[in-house]
């Protein structure tokens, strides 16, 4: 398979690439009709084209001109959106596509508890293991990050769990949402949501039994229509190999064009896997305030590599190489088409809401369960998450995945929920994405495996 009339590798059912022509030592190699690295050997026609004798091109931060593909930014068209599917409508306005309790602790002391509390309902504990002995930056990312899930709309209702020593307070917790300390519950800020202190005299497990029955019994009770312009879909990827760029991911794109052009919202993050397709992005920034913030976005995270002492391109992972992915480029430029080919209209920052509708996309690393849970703890309803390797992980709101090729998604049709090698209509993708939405399970959701994990750069005390 060639992908594009400028490359001059081809694509094979493995995966891999081999030359269509000689390329020169020193001489780009080219896929996606971009440069994926440099040959550092010369490469006969017809020989396999790879780590052995490519490398990436790829150097530290950059400097970026703001040169706008106006033509496809002004061409860019909306639709009236018709689809609808059965939501949640929360009192303040908030639609949310799943209507559980989930119980968040503010600290890891208290994660059993939490587990405990949430198996007594069949909700969903959101344990990880910090709220205490964090300093700056790591502390207040923990704390937003759990504010965060406490607005999420895929909550029926919260049950914070606080110890009652630790850091993030759940005094100081009540105040990131807008409540006094004094306050019992949400009423005020039109949240679902109790306390509960463990370290408080009496049994903490009984108190949050009580406190989760309160919680039950205000939440929405029934699904309704609601248009398909308020889904807000998260897009991610892992365990990527040789066809990820060319089955799973370009599906997502459309789908992502698809819901865009409705008054939908998607957020594409990932930073480590543009570098090299950065370019790609900025030519679609709506504004040159959002190019800015695109490009202070991919320099800062170069930044944090290199204030590591850490190269920015160590990537791709050994199952990418296995799979047929040679350079960070060539990784990039197929992760970027999840994105699809509608404008940007925004840039977040780490734990943002997700403000515009059309794309957006999110500073967060490469990692699944981090990367998944900005995306969740912006708002996302759900993710769909492309691979080729396979992964049966999940995030606490379903995480679709999107399968590269047959054969994985017919050894793991417990983790995969669409075979897009086999079904690449956006049609009928989208019809699945809204059975979703609308309480179809994902397989993530049917085996359990809903967990978030939250970014941490400092020292632990």
């Amino acid at each position: 398979m060639i992908i594009n009339p400028k490359d001059n590798v081809e694509i094979r059912k493995d995966g891999h690439k081999y030359a269509l022509r000689d390329i020169a030592e020193g001489e780009n190699v080219i896929k996606y009709g971009m440069p994926i690295g440099h040959a550092t050997c010369a490469i006969k026609k017809g020989e396999h084209v790879h780590v052995h004798n490519v490398k990436t091109n790829l150097g530290e931060v950059l400097e970026y001109r703001y040169e706008p593909d106006e033509a496809a930014i002004a061409g860019w068209k909306t639709v009236e959106p018709k689809e609808t599917f059965l939501g949640y409508r929360h009192p303040d306005g908030r639609v949310g596509i799943r209507n559980d309790i989930w119980v968040i602790p503010l600290v890891g002391c208290v994660n059993r508890l939490a587990e405990r509390l949430a198996a007594s309902c069949g909700g969903l504990a959101l344990t990880h293991p910090y709220g205490c002995s964090q300093l700056g930056k790591d502390h207040e990312t923990t704390a937003n990050m759990l504010a965060q899930f406490c607005r999420h709309p895929n909550a029926g209702g919260v049950l914070a769990v606080s110890l009652g020593c630790e850091n993030n307070t759940l005094e100081s917790f009540k105040g990131r949402l807008g409540l006094a300390p004094e306050d019992q519950d949400g009423s005020k800020i039109g949240l679902n949501i109790r306390f509960l202190k463990a370290q408080d005299p009496g049994d903490e497990y009984e108190k949050g039994l009580a406190l989760i029955k309160e919680l039950d019994a205000a939440r929405p009770k029934e699904r309704v229509p609601v248009s398909v312009s308020e889904l807000v879909v998260g897009l991610k990827c892992g365990g990527s190999d040789g066809f990820s760029g060319l089955t799973a991911n370009p599906l997502v794109g459309r789908f992502s064009d698809w819901l865009a052009a409705r008054g939908g919202a998607t957020v594409l993050t990932e930073v480590p896997e543009m570098f090299g397709a950065e370019t790609l992005l900025m030519k679609r920034c709506r504004t040159r305030s959002v190019f800015d913030k695109c490009v202070k976005m991919i320099n800062d995270f170069k930044d944090y590599y290199t204030s590591h002492n850490q190269v920015c391109y160590e990537n791709p992972s050994p199952g990418n190489k296995a799979g047929g992915i040679t350079t960070l480029e060539d990784k990039s430029l197929g992760c970027v088409q999840k994105g699809g080919s509608s404008p940007v209209e925004d840039v977040l920052l780490y734990g943002e809401s997700v403000k515009a509708h059309g794309l957006s996309l999110m500073t967060g690393p490469g990692n699944d369960l981090v990367a998944s849970t900005v995306l969740a703890a912006a708002g996302c309803h759900l993710i769909l998450f492309t691979t080729g390797r396979g992964t049966p992980f999940g995030c606490v709101v379903p995480t679709m995945k999107v399968a590269t090729n047959d054969t994985l998604a017919a050894n793991k049709p417990n983790w995969i929920d669409w075979n897009a090698m086999a079904n690449p209509d956006v049609e009928e993708f989208a019809k699945k994405v809204l059975a979703v939405a609308s309480g179809e399970k994902a397989k993530n959701e049917i085996s359990g495996a809903q967990g978030i994990a939250i970014f941490k750069d400092g020292v632990t005390l």
